[in-house]
């Protein structure tokens, strides 16, 4: 488009014992408009690496994919151009039934500070101040997802987590790539810092690398390859 050409990059390793059944990793490699984007979505860009390298010699009962998709960040967001959409309506057109997605986005930003945490309400009466928790966040359809996937991270790794499966409609529930699976009908959920409900360098200059907690994001990373395991069991 426009005379450029973008490209989503995947990698594959096929299901031994159920192939038709497809599980989706991904996370866009984009940046908005001229921040650096350590976090948004550098952090979520090289989560996806590092499972795929963890599961390259592995033999998945399930089809699992690896995808780093293009232009999720505006001016593509939401539309058609949106890699991710472009990816997902190709899926359908294949008939592939694809059973998880997990859109990791904007993952390494962390505080224990009170009030540090920010929500669109009325998920603010809900949810706990300080932004030292990874989220796991999808619609109504996606509801199974997103309790699948916090029963598998809480048994493997003592990390601060918290879930949530609403309308798709509230802000920030489908701000990334998720949102494009159910768009398709697919079930999606988005593995997420919060991003600018927490991460006040969201979407600027200072969006560099200091500001990522390296630890945190490791053990994040090591729980969510336990989760990927168990849907690819």
């Amino acid at each position: 488009m426009n005379n450029q050409t973008f490209t989503n990059l995947e990698v594959e390793i096929k299901g031994v014992e159920k192939p038709d059944e497809i599980v989706i990793v991904g996370g866009h490699y984009d940046t908005a408009f001229t921040s650096p984007g350590a976090n948004d979505n550098g952090s979520g860009v090289a989560a996806v690496l590092e499972l795929a390298r963890r599961f390259a010699d592995k033999k998945p009962n399930k089809t699992l994919r690896f995808v780093e998709f293009t232009n999720e960040e505006p001016p593509y967001f939401w539309t058609e151009n949106m890699g991710s959409l472009v990816y997902a309506k190709g899926c359908k057109e294949r008939n592939e039934n694809i059973v998880a997605m997990l859109s990791l986005e904007t993952m390494g930003y962390f505080s224990e500070e009170e009030e540090s945490q920010k929500y669109p309400f009325p998920l603010n009466l809900i949810y706990p101040s300080q932004g030292n928790f990874i989220a796991f966040i999808g619609d109504i359809n996606s509801s199974q997802l997103v309790k699948n996937t916090i029963n598998y991270f809480r048994k493997q790794v003592q990390f601060p987590s918290e879930g949530v499966a609403i309308f798709g409609q509230i802000p920030g529930i489908g701000w990334s790539d998720h949102w494009s699976f159910w768009q398709q009908g697919y079930q999606g959920i988005m593995v997420t810092d919060t991003a600018p409900f927490r991460y006040k360098h969201y979407h600027t200059l200072q969006d560099i690398p200091d500001k990522i907690d390296y630890e945190k994001l490791t053990r994040v990373v090591s729980g969510l390859e336990k989760v990927v395991g168990g849907f690819v069991s």
